[in-house]
């Protein structure tokens, strides 16, 4: 992880409440799959991103989990995470990469404990009505592949970057977790169909925007929720020639265990959550069929490949 978590106690909390009462913070709040989380910021451009990468929820809603954002040159880039108050306090951080990241993660938190909905940090499609998700460490090409995949007519978009489960004893239901996606501005050059989008789009300082796919995919091309069928997780492993295998449920696993679940962004990692990842991750393979893709090939060519598992 780039950003280390220390996790506080409420009497911390309390402290730090009352230590940054007086900063002129923006505030809004989000919708995130019906977890209200409330956003303080100072910063308008952090701002103005949040509002267009998730839903809106009443401001008649109390929150259910808030992320503050500090500037505090006397502290070292962290995150602060009280538990019980579901409160992340933000210190130093200037990519909102990060922000809506660890807003996701709080809200996951609430889903975990308080619902048995779990997080998945990966891309989620609808493919003529099978949904197919594509899990991978960060820089293995999961927005690349998923955005590749949306060029098709026959998919529809859940998300690009995290989505939410539910089990039962039928397949997986994956729930949409933001409104738009924020993307690198590379998108545009790995695939001339979003080159306009891209064009027109303002980038931040990291060089990544928030943008609405559903100006060039069109209307129909997002939708909120898919039922999951197949799994493709992808690596980029120089010195393995094979391209793609299937793998058992055990494997996949160990192969999230191996790569942190593939998401760096989990608030709290103690023995009861792990236990509760690895008792949701092994039923949500159990029912879905897995692939293990390697992404070393051109974009086009590892496109081609994953089109042939899910298609």
């Amino acid at each position: 992880m780039s950003y280390p978590v220390r996790l506080i106690a409420p009497e911390e909390k309390d402290v730090l409440y009352e230590k940054y009462s007086s900063c002129n913070f923006h505030t809004s709040k989000a919708d995130i799959n019906g977890v209200c989380l409330k956003l303080y910021t100072m910063s308008d451009a952090t701002m103005g991103m949040w509002e267009d990468n998730f839903y809106a929820m009443s401001e008649t809603v109390r929150s259910h989990g808030r992320v503050i954002c500090l500037d505090d040159p006397g502290r070292p880039l962290e995150v602060l995470y009280e538990p019980m108050a579901k409160t992340a306090f933000l210190f130093n951080f200037d990519y909102y990469g990060w922000v809506k990241s660890v807003a996701l993660a709080v809200a996951g938190d609430v889903l975990e404990d308080e619902h048995q909905i779990y997080s998945v940090h990966g891309a989620a499609l609808d493919i003529d009505g099978k949904g197919i998700t594509l899990i991978a460490p960060s820089k293995t090409g999961k927005t690349t592949h998923s955005w590749g995949l949306l060029r098709s007519k026959a998919a529809r978009l859940v998300t690009d970057d995290w989505y939410f489960v539910r089990l039962s004893d039928r397949r997986p239901m994956a729930f949409a977790s933001e409104k738009n996606c924020y993307i690198d501005a590379d998108i545009g050059t790995i695939w001339d169909e979003y080159r306009d989008l891209v064009e027109k789009s303002t980038f931040d300082n990291k060089q990544r925007a928030v943008v609405n796919v559903r100006w060039v995919a069109g209307k129909g091309s997002v939708i909120p929720m898919t039922t999951i069928h197949e799994v493709v997780m992808l690596r980029r492993d120089r010195s393995d020639p094979e391209q793609m295998r299937e793998l058992s449920p055990d494997e996949a696993w160990e192969y999230l265990v191996a790569n942190d679940l593939c998401n760096p962004h989990q608030m709290v990692r103690d023995e009861r959550k792990m236990r509760l990842r690895e008792r949701f991750f092994r039923q949500f393979l159990s029912q879905t069929k897995v692939h293990l893709v390697n992404t070393t090939a051109s974009p086009a060519e590892t496109q081609e490949a994953i089109r042939r598992l899910v298609q």
